[in-house]
């Protein structure tokens, strides 16, 4: 018998969006199945190959699972909001309202004709105002929120507000910028509004930070890590700059261990767990100040192995960090600046996974080693990004036929500084063997 799509296909679809085949259903006892595919751009004349690639794995699936007896929901909208959007309309010629809705009934009728079994009813389009302003809503309640560590939750901002009446700051465990003074419930109270409202600004979970962003002048947008290839962007080749700007930022660290927590009670495969792990990035360990040898300037590097600091051999800076020009030689000056210009204008995606093409500039500087005090070089390299730590790494490669007896714990002789974010007992330098 001949399989003749251009009969079966079409019945039977119309067959799904006549009686609702694919809707789901109200309440139930069945067990639940929710399915959700990443949404497309519609910011093409239609769909392109990679489209159904991925949504064909879900579609077995949701069906799989709906002929088991389960309530499926599997839901479809359209990430219409944005640069691709915009872009698409500059290139055509036309309002973004017009391009957007056109790409999108294009979009849909051909997802039709893969006989996909989305329930269209739930249907989600970012560009609808109906829902954007939700995403502005949620915007405000993160303004009007700090993050309280004794509770867990976010919380009100004016129940942190009567508290620095009563009592002032010292007492309370919330999450906040690290350099936040102390002050008094009298402090508080004579502060004027605008101190305030500095104040409460370091508390909030919607805040205000100079941070370095993938600056796209040409296209005069930021863009995320995945839009810059080679240091040009995805859209239209243009170049792309690293550059510190000022923008609103939100407090996703202080969830980190709420994170953690909830993941071990979803039904995931270790290695997709640990992805998550390494994604929510939560590390213990210590800064430590390096002096260095001929300026009155100190590095500051985070680690989560102090273990190792006896055998520290150099410090490795992130090429965005402003000390790298103010500590360089004038013997390296020219090539540092021009590593510099190179690698910081890479995305940072690039720069954590190219990690067989390390690459690095001596910047002529010693610093310190607070331990033993013995002089160790100074590098900026690539692969340390400003965002992480301190932008500083301190780097101890091993010879292969080293022994270490590890310490517990450490002593820091004059002259260095040791900030523990952990607990550390003290041992004598001695129990360091190499």
């Amino acid at each position: 018998m001949d399989y003749r799509p251009q009969d079966i296909e079409p019945k039977w679809q119309a067959y799904w969006q006549e009686n609702q085949t694919y809707t789901s259903a109200p309440p139930s006892d069945k067990p639940k199945f929710y399915a959700l595919d990443m949404f497309p751009y519609p910011s093409g004349a239609g769909l392109h190959v990679g489209h159904p690639l991925g949504y064909i794995a879900t579609d077995i699936k949701a069906r799989y699972k709906r002929m088991k007896g389960f309530n499926v929901l599997h839901p479809m909208g359209f990430d219409s909001f944005g640069l691709p959007a915009e872009q698409y309309a500059i290139e055509t010629g036309q309002h973004p309202a017009i391009t957007t809705a056109q790409n999108i009934q294009t979009f849909k009728k051909q997802l039709g004709k893969l006989g996909f079994d989305y329930d269209w009813s739930r249907e989600v389009q970012t560009s609808d105002p109906q829902y954007y302003r939700w995403t502005q809503w949620i915007f405000l309640q993160l303004f009007d929120s700090w993050y309280n560590y004794a509770t867990q939750k976010a919380t009100p901002l004016s129940t942190l507000i009567a508290i620095f009446e009563k009592e002032g700051n010292q007492g309370v465990l919330a999450a906040c910028e690290e350099d936040t003074p102390v002050f008094s419930a009298a402090d508080w109270r004579a502060f004027s509004e605008k101190e305030k409202a500095a104040l409460l600004l370091r508390y909030r979970l919607t805040y205000l930070a100079d941070e370095y962003v993938n600056w796209c002048p040409a296209l005069g947008t930021v863009l995320a890590n995945d839009e810059v290839k080679d240091g040009l962007s995805e859209r239209g080749g243009h170049p792309v700059e690293r550059k510190k700007m000022r923008q609103w930022m939100m407090r996703i660290t202080a969830y980190a261990e709420r994170l953690l927590e909830g993941l071990e009670r979803i039904d995931w495969s270790e290695a997709i767990k640990e992805m998550q792990r390494n994604w929510i990035g939560k590390s213990r360990g210590c800064e430590i100040d390096f002096a260095l040898a001929d300026s009155p300037l100190k590095l500051t590097a985070f680690t989560t192995r102090i273990d190792t600091i006896y055998g520290v051999s150099y410090l490795v800076l992130a090429p965005e960090l402003d000390v790298v020009a103010q500590i360089t030689s004038e013997a390296q000056a020219a090539e540092v600046a021009q590593y510099v210009a190179w690698a910081r204008n890479r995305s940072e995606r690039e720069r954590q996974t190219e990690v067989k093409t390390v690459s690095g500039v001596f910047t002529g500087a010693f610093a310190l080693n607070p331990f033993n005090q013995e002089k160790i070089p100074i590098w900026v390299a690539d692969y340390v990004l400003a965002g992480y730590g301190t932008g500083v790494v301190m780097a101890c490669p091993v010879p292969t036929n080293a022994i270490f007896a590890l310490p517990r714990i450490f002593s820091c002789p004059s002259g260095g500084s040791l900030r523990a974010r952990k607990t550390w007992k003290t041992l004598p330098k001695k129990n360091m063997v190499l």
